[in-house]
């Protein structure tokens, strides 16, 4: 469990091809000893295992594997040595909730079609497929690459949000270009409350 509150921007360091999918080792500021072998990092929103950590030269790293339909699913099979990445630890009990719970459990993908760069704060526009769409109100919560984010406005399947320059100095939102795709978690709240929403009340049951 996260709250889509970014806690490090680490880097790509290395990437294998492995038997399961993709391993990728990447650089962090968290310290490893306080890192537990098959402890859950978000990378760029996506909950990994970890499965090494280690310090090089001065450099702390960990590395995670990505299966088959994590990297069919998200933006991972795009990862790039240099590529910069959005890190959150799992969440502690009894920890502020910064922003909202957030699974790491990524939905799909959804593409910037807009950006415009204000004097303090960045407009973005994203399109989503419908199946997500639904679940994505206006002044909802969304995570995008791992970013707790409140929903500008919605219409159809595309949706907006503002970014604030702290936002932007603590991500890699700053990264971010008209056509790149994110990765996309919707609210788990939508979602419980969509499905309860498909089965008839006790009333109805009760007729």
């Amino acid at each position: 469990m996260f709250t889509g509150i970014v806690s490090d921007v680490g880097t790509i360091l290395e990437l294998e091809q492995i038997a399961a999918g993709q391993r990728a080792k990447i650089g962090t500021v968290y310290d490893p000893d306080g890192i537990e072998i098959g402890a859950s990092i978000a990378c760029s929103g996506v909950c990994h295992t970890v499965v090494a950590k280690g310090r090089d030269g001065g450099q702390n790293w960990f590395s995670v594997d990505s299966a088959a339909e994590t990297l069919a699913l998200t933006t991972v099979a795009n990862w790039k040595v240099g590529q910069r990445v959005n890190l959150e630890r799992s969440l502690a009990m009894g920890a502020e909730l910064g922003g909202h719970l957030v699974l790491g459990h990524v939905d799909g993908k959804a593409t910037i079609v807009e950006r415009t760069d204000h004097p303090e704060s960045v407009y973005l526009k994203f399109e989503c497929a419908p199946e997500f769409a639904r679940f994505i109100p206006k002044k909802g919560s969304v995570a995008l690459d791992g970013t707790s984010l409140t929903v500008n406005e919605a219409e159809g399947n595309t949706f907006t949000v503002f970014l604030i320059p702290h936002t932007l100095e603590v991500t890699t939102w700053s990264d971010r270009a008209q056509g790149d795709e994110v990765n996309l978690e919707v609210d788990m709240m939508a979602r419980y409350v969509a499905r309860l929403a498909e089965f008839p009340s006790l009333a109805e049951i009760a007729k």
